[in-house]
């Protein structure tokens, strides 16, 4: 079972060890701004475009430039150790990868080929961005005597700590599995069917770092973030709702990673996700994954999700 991973890295296996960043062109960056703020993120403005940061946190997350058509994700960039550069290149190679520039006003930096539904893939040197062990959880009842109220005139506003995953439409989702894990390295965490697979890093990740979704062509499905407490959770998506996002789906607890969630809808039919206490899978770990029943494949528990949450809304352009 153990391979002696260490230090957030397992020995003589190549493969990615975070999601970098994701990068999406919206419609209107301004709402996009007004989106993520209330979310809870620190927007930062550059060069036109916007960056979506964690408070406290230096790393990057996402990229979001203006287009004129319909939002869209533009590309998925991954981070590897810096030693692996030669060893990715040649592996791609030997998969057969179709290499490609990087797309229009993208950083160039890394190594740049096409994935899945011809979405564009980076890989390039970063720090680790995936946790070496599992988010920290809390609850806080009161004590006998005291009061819990937490009046709404004082209730704290919610900030994500990180990006946990992200969940990407894929065309095919046994082959996005195979795909994935041939060129990047991931590991099949669970599946169900060809409706949906979770993905984890093999240095450490939580239970999933990509999620593939069933669709007939690619998008983003949602963006998912790491907060530290059902409180943050159920308070996030009320406070979104109050804020004019809404409805979402939640606050309820998944099967498949376990994690609480709180989905709330962005003005273009995507989602971003307050989440809590997902399973995490340390770099020593073989995961025993499992093809499970529908049934088990959204929630434990919790209200049912909205007709329209498996809907893709980008561009038809975008089919296999």
């Amino acid at each position: 079972m153990s391979a002696n991973g260490k230090g957030g890295r397992r020995p003589n296996v190549l493969g990615v060890h975070s999601i970098d960043h994701f990068a999406v062109e919206v419609p209107d960056l301004d709402e996009a701004r007004r989106f993520y703020v209330s979310f809870g993120l620190d927007v930062r403005d550059k060069d036109g475009t916007i960056e979506l940061y964690t408070r406290g946190n230096p790393h990057r997350w996402a990229i979001l430039t203006q287009s004129e058509g319909p939002k869209r994700l533009r590309y998925l960039s991954f981070g590897i150790f810096e030693d692996e550069v030669d060893a990715f290149r040649t592996h791609l190679a030997g998969c057969g990868v179709r290499f490609i520039d990087a797309p229009e006003g993208a950083e160039s930096n890394g190594i740049w080929f096409a994935g899945m539904d011809g979405l564009p893939v980076n890989i390039r040197v970063a720090e680790k961005a995936t946790p070496d062990e599992k988010s920290r959880f809390g609850f806080t009842s009161a004590l006998p005597g005291q009061s819990g109220a937490v009046p709404n005139s004082k209730a704290p506003k919610i900030y994500p700590r990180r990006l946990s995953h992200f969940a990407l439409f894929c065309s095919d989702v046994p082959a996005g599995i195979a795909f994935y894990e041939k060129t990047l390295g991931l590991r099949l965490s669970d599946q169900s069917g060809p409706a949906v697979a979770f993905l984890h890093g093999v240095h450490g990740s939580d239970h999933h770092l990509l999620a593939l979704v069933m669709s007939d062509r690619r998008g983003m499905h949602h963006n998912s973030w790491d907060v530290g407490s059902v409180m943050e959770v159920g308070l996030g998506g009320s406070m979104m709702e109050r804020a004019g996002y809404g409805p979402g789906w939640g606050t309820g607890q998944h099967v498949l990673g376990a994690n609480y969630f709180y989905y709330v809808r962005d003005p273009w039919g995507s989602y971003s996700e307050y989440s809590a206490d997902i399973d995490y899978i340390p770099a020593d770990c073989d995961w025993p994954s499992a093809d499970h029943p529908p049934e088990d494949s959204m929630f434990l528990w919790g209200p049912n999700p909205p007709p329209e949450f498996i809907q893709n809304f980008e561009p038809t352009e975008n089919a296999a």
